[in-house]
Parts: structure tokens; sequence; C-alpha cells
């Protein structure tokens, strides 16, 4: 076995710095995931979900992974992706339940309503 096998891979060194150095991901419900982690080209690809979806904070967090990754001598490219919350429950055209689950604002039966409507409780 030689010493680069048994080094821990750049995705595993990534996954382990994220759980590590950026614990407030999950402490405030979020998610993160290594896409690409490429040692040929030093290509790092992570996805943030979860509570990041819509977080105001978002782009503080991904600019924070980014200049610190960026200071890895073996990676020279980062991407860090939050997706649209919008997006990621197929927008207001949607039915307005996933799986029994009532994602709209509030649970007020449509994006951004101040009126409750009939069924409200």
């Amino acid at each position: 076995m030689t010493e680069a096998d048994t080094e821990a891979t750049l995705r595993e060194r990534v996954e382990t710095w994220l759980s590590r150095e950026m614990p407030i991901i999950q402490m405030h419900g979020g998610t993160s995931a290594v896409r690409e982690a490429d040692p040929e080209t030093g290509e790092v690809i992570i996805e943030l979900g979860g509570g990041c979806a819509g977080c105001s904070v978002s782009d503080v967090t991904t600019g924070n992974i980014e200049a610190a990754l960026l200071e890895w001598p073996d990676v020279d490219d980062v991407t860090v992706r939050v997706p649209d919350p919008r997006e990621s429950l197929g927008g207001p055209e949607q039915a307005e339940s996933i799986m029994g689950i009532d994602r709209t604002e509030g649970g007020r039966g449509d994006w951004g309503s101040s009126n409750p409507g009939k069924d409200h409780l």
C-alpha cells in the first residue's frame, strides 16, 4: 500500500472539514454534500440544502467555505451551490402538499398570502 492509499481522499477531507468547521450548517437545519472533489483538477463542488435553501446568511456561509477551501494547496476551484427554495419545492404551481407535508409559507394555503382562507383553524 502506497502513502497515497493511506491518506484520506480529497472528498473525505472536505466532508470532514465541513462537519468540523461548519457546524452552523447542521445547527440551523441545513445539509451539505460534496458533489465533486477531483484531485486531478482541484475542483470541489459542494451543495447545501435543507435549512440553507432560502437562508438569509447562506451567501456568507458559501463565501466562508469557498475562501477556506481555496487556501488548500490541492484545491483550485470551489463552487458552493444553494438551491432556490421555490425551485426545490416546485414553485407556486405545484400542488400544496408533497407526500402530505404542507410546504406553503406558514401553512396558510398559498405562497405568502396574508388571508388564511376558509380552511384555516
